[in-house]
């Protein structure tokens, strides 16, 4: 089964302090996608998180931080709209660390055959107090949401249940529910 498993998934910020606070070392690492294009318009460099020093990285600077350091990172994934990627070991066995990743430089966004798996999570708008702003469509890089006719229009197939558009949403009317619930 596990083999199935892509090596990255999506999870909300929530779930990568979660999974941050089961850890006990912390190395980071320049992401790879952003020192292959160049400067990212979004972000800093060195937001690739690893939970094990013997990891390989996709980019340079390979070096220890501490766990206020790793807060860090999460409010700046926070502030800057970056979807959290953890990324699992060779036998997907276990979470070795997170990318956080956004539409300007990020493999996984500027490449459709790049494989990445859904999350645990999928949104719920209440479209009764949303006041269909847009701004959620913007912060969507999954394309889930859409303006229609001056109205939000979601396509829950297309959520990845990364809470961007919770993070983002003036009206405070997306919930990130546990699929099937």
């Amino acid at each position: 089964m596990e083999k199935d498993l892509a090596m990255h998934y999506v999870c909300t910020l929530e779930e990568a302090m979660e999974l941050i606070q089961t850890e006990q070392e912390f190395f980071v690492s320049n992401c790879g996608c952003r020192e292959s294009k160049g400067e990212c318009k979004r972000s800093r460099m060195d937001v690739c998180l690893m939970f094990n020093g013997g990891e390989d990285p996709s980019g340079s600077d390979m070096h220890q931080v501490s766990f206020e350091e790793v807060i860090r990172i999460l409010e700046e994934a926070r502030t800057k709209k970056l979807v959290a990627r953890p990324f699992r070991n060779k036998d997907r066995t276990k979470t070795d660390g997170i990318c956080f990743c956004c539409d300007d430089c990020c493999g996984y966004f500027l490449d459709p055959d790049e494989e990445c798996d859904k999350g645990q999570f999928i949104e719920k708008t209440e479209m009764d107090t949303c006041v269909h702003c847009g701004a959620c469509v913007l912060a969507c890089y999954f394309g889930a949401r859409k303006m229609v006719d001056a109205r939000l229009r979601v396509n829950q197939m297309d959520c990845y249940g990364c809470g961007i558009c919770k993070v983002i949403c003036p009206a405070h009317c997306i919930e990130m529910t546990k699929k099937g619930i």
